[in-house]
């Protein structure tokens, strides 16, 4: 899907562990796990201990671990991705015209503080 975002807040950061890009990143700078809190979004890939930018508050390009439909409400994954909104903390919401088939595709994402 897009590959565009608009992001308002952005955060250096250090890394705490191994962190994908695109991926949900905890306020202890670790990569997400399932249902839980989020600092932001992870614009490129970061070894532990490295420099990574966190988009915190605007739009963010997100990596996919399911189905979303369309505006959904969005959770992490124990992988940090966005999935559907089940009974974990609530993210994101996917932007109108971005939903998601399968794992591994990329939407835009409205980011949520939580």
């Amino acid at each position: 899907m897009s590959r565009q975002a608009q992001p308002v807040l952005a955060v250096a950061v250090t890394a705490s562990g191994a962190i994908a890009e695109y991926r949900f990143v905890t306020p202890a700078c670790a990569q997400a796990g399932a249902a839980g809190n989020t600092l932001g979004v992870a614009r490129f890939a970061a070894a532990d201990k490295e420099a990574v930018t966190v988009d915190v508050i605007g739009t963010a390009i997100v990596e996919t671990g399911g189905v979303i439909a369309d505006g959904g409400l969005v959770e992490t994954d124990a992988s940090g991705r966005a999935v559907a909104k089940a009974a974990g903390v609530t993210v994101a919401r996917l932007m109108p015209g971005q939903s998601s088939a399968a794992a591994g595709q990329f939407v835009e994402a409205l980011l949520l503080p939580n």
